[in-house]
């Protein structure tokens, strides 16, 4: 399984952040971080979870959210991406539900054209207590989606979640049942949790549905006065580790990196031949 990749398999551009809580400031990065890999050839370029605004204070974030009809970051990342002429992950971005109660963690896909080719609501919400003392409930502010995506991109079928999806296997399964042969998980890890649990899981999802994992991950400390673990991160579908941008972060809400990843179509096929997951599943037939 270790056959080289093919020289015309495209390339997926992992763009690892330090956003902060300056949406305009993000939105300066991500275009220069989007003219560089397209500069670098790459056929999509990929953002981290909450790639335009990482803010924890719920009262100062909620000057920039709106209902995504009323929010200036989609049209802005539509204009990069014609402008760069590369299909765009969003990572995600905070926006308010369609009743205006709650905000949504939202992610879009966007072609080279600039047209939206599909939307994904974080499904499971980062409710936990961490043996560091950290505790999150995004859930207090933020309503959980209910719809899964596929959708067609230049590096295949795309399958989409974030963060802390990572955490439920059968959210993918259910992916690759849709079709999927590669998957999205951006991600703002926390420390404690990314050294204990990113890498196994990354390489995890990417063996158990014989599809490559392409992570874009935030890094660094942060205006909000949090912390990320970075190690953007592709994993081809044998588990093995394509790129990782290691703890490359900064203070700056302006920096990133790049890490570039050979999306294999075969790859896929040589994963799923070798080992035939979808044959050999026999639960369904269990009595539990």
């Amino acid at each position: 399984m270790e056959t080289p990749p093919s020289p015309a398999a495209p390339l997926a551009a992992l763009i690892q952040m330090t956003s902060g809580i300056d949406p305009a400031a993000n939105l300066r990065t991500i275009d220069r971080a989007m003219d560089e890999a397209a500069a670098s050839g790459a056929a999509m370029a990929f953002l981290p979870e909450m790639s335009v605004l990482l803010d924890r204070d719920r009262a100062r974030s909620a000057a920039h959210i709106a209902r995504e009809a009323d929010s200036l970051w989609p049209a802005a990342l539509q204009t990069m991406a014609r402008k760069h002429g590369l299909w765009l992950h969003s990572g995600s971005m905070p926006l308010l539900a369609d009743d205006g109660e709650r905000r949504v963690n939202r992610s879009h896909i966007i072609a080279a054209d600039g047209s939206i080719r599909a939307r994904y609501d974080k499904v499971h919400m980062f409710d936990v207590t961490l043996p560091s003392g950290e505790n999150w409930q995004e859930s207090a502010a933020y309503a959980g989606g209910d719809t899964l995506a596929v959708v067609d991109t230049p590096l295949g079928q795309l399958g989409l979640s974030v963060c802390y999806d990572l955490r439920f296997p059968e959210l993918y399964r259910a992916l690759v049942d849709r079709g999927a042969t590669l998957i999205a998980i951006p991600a703002a890890f926390t420390v404690s949790t990314g050294e204990a649990h990113w890498h196994v899981l990354m390489r995890a999802r990417a063996i158990e549905t014989g599809c490559h994992v392409v992570a874009a991950a935030q890094c660094g400390m942060h205006a909000d006065g949090r912390q990320t673990y970075g190690h953007s991160i592709a994993v081809d579908p044998w588990g093995s580790v394509l790129a990782d941008a290691g703890a490359t972060g900064s203070t700056s809400d302006e920096c990133f990196a790049i890490r570039l990843a050979p999306i294999d179509s075969a790859a896929v096929e040589r994963a799923r031949q070798a080992i035939p997951l979808a044959r050999s599943r026999t639960i369904r037939n269990v009595d539990l």
